[in-house]
C-alpha cells in the first residue's frame, strides 16, 4: 500500500511542479485573507482522488478543495494537494503534496512529497519511516541549548493570542522559532531533525494527516489523541520530542475547535 501511495504522491508532485513552473500565468483566488487557492491545487487534488478511487474503491476521501466523500470501509484518505500554496504562489520551495490515511479514528499512514526539493517522506504504523527510501533514525533526545520549534501561525487566529504564544516560546520555553507557512513542511523538519517540535495554532486535518503518523512512528508525542475529533475540526496541538512537548504544557493545548 505504501509504495502505491508514494507513486501517487510523486505523480501528483510532477503535475504540481509543472504548474509551479508556469505559476506566472496561473489564476489565484483567495478563500480568506492570505489563504490562497490556485488551479494547480484543484488539478492535483483531482488527480490524487482519481488514483485513490481506482486503487481503493471502498475507501472514503477527504480533500482540502473537494470536501468529503464517504466509502464503505473504515478508511479515509485525507489529502492536501499543495500544502503551502502561499509559498507555491510566491515561488518558494516549502510546499508539498500530502496524503494521509485515517483509519478507525486514527492517522495510521502518510506520504509527503516536496517536488522542488525532490524529497519524499513516508511511513506510519507498521511501516518504518523513510526519506527518499532510506530509513530515518528515531527522534534524538531534546537538547535545550539548541531547542527549535516550528510554529504554524494561522492568519484566522486572534493576533493577540498568537503574540502571547510567541512571547511564551521566546521568554519562557526559550526556543528558536521557525515558521515556514506550511504545516506539512514544518512537521517534516521535526522528522528530519531540523526542529524539535511543531506547534499548530489552527491547522486543519489535511494539513497534518500525512506527517502525524510518521512522527509518532519516530517516537514523537502529541498533546491530544484523535478520539472523537472530526476531520473538520480546527486543531491546536504540539507534536515532537517528548521533552520539548512538555515545555509547552502551560499553553493548554489539545482542545480542537469544532467547525
Amino acid at each position: 500500500m505504501l509504495e502505491r501511495i508514494v507513486a501517487i504522491a510523486e505523480e501528483a508532485g510532477r503535475l504540481a511542479l509543472d504548474h509551479f513552473e508556469k505559476r506566472g500565468s496561473l489564476p489565484v483566488t483567495s478563500k480568506a485573507h492570505l489563504n490562497l487557492v490556485t488551479g494547480a491545487d484543484r488539478a492535483v487534488e483531482s488527480l490524487i482522488a482519481s488514483r485513490l478511487r481506482a486503487a481503493f474503491p471502498d475507501d472514503g476521501l477527504f480533500g482540502e478543495e473537494s470536501g468529503g466523500q464517504t466509502g464503505g470501509s473504515s478508511r479515509i484518505w485525507v489529502v492536501d494537494p499543495i500544502d503551502g500554496t502561499f509559498n507555491f504562489v510566491r515561488g518558494g520551495d516549502q510546499w508539498a503534496v500530502s496524503i494521509g490515511l485515517f483509519e478507525n479514528g486514527c492517522p495510521v499512514l502518510g506520504v509527503i512529497h516536496a517536488p522542488v526539493r525532490g524529497t519524499t517522506l513516508a511511513g506510519g504504523k507498521g511501516s518504518a519511516p523513510t526519506l527518499n527510501g532510506a530509513l530515518l533514525a528515531p527522534l534524538t533526545p531534546f537538547a535545550p541549548d539548541r531547542g527549535s520549534i516550528g510554529v504554524g501561525l494561522d492568519s484566522g487566529a486572534p493576533v493577540d493570542e498568537q503574540i502571547e504564544v510567541l512571547r511564551f516560546l521566546m521568554r519562557d520555553a526559550r526556543l528558536m522559532i521557525r515558521s515556514c507557512n506550511s504545516a506539512t513542511m514544518a512537521m517534516m523538519e521535526v522528522a528530519t531533525g531540523e526542529a524539535d517540535v511543531y506547534l499548530a495554532m489552527g491547522d486543519s486535518s489535511w494539513d497534518v494527516m500525512a506527517a502525524w503518523p510518521i512522527l509518532i512512528a519516530l517516537g514523537a508525542r502529541a498533546t491530544f489523541g484523535w478520539d472523537n475529533v472530526p476531520l473538520t475540526a480546527g486543531l491546536k496541538f504540539a507534536i515532537g520530542k517528548p521533552e520539548a512537548v512538555d515545555l509547552l504544557a502551560a499553553l493548554g493545548l489539545g482542545k480542537p475547535t469544532m467547525d
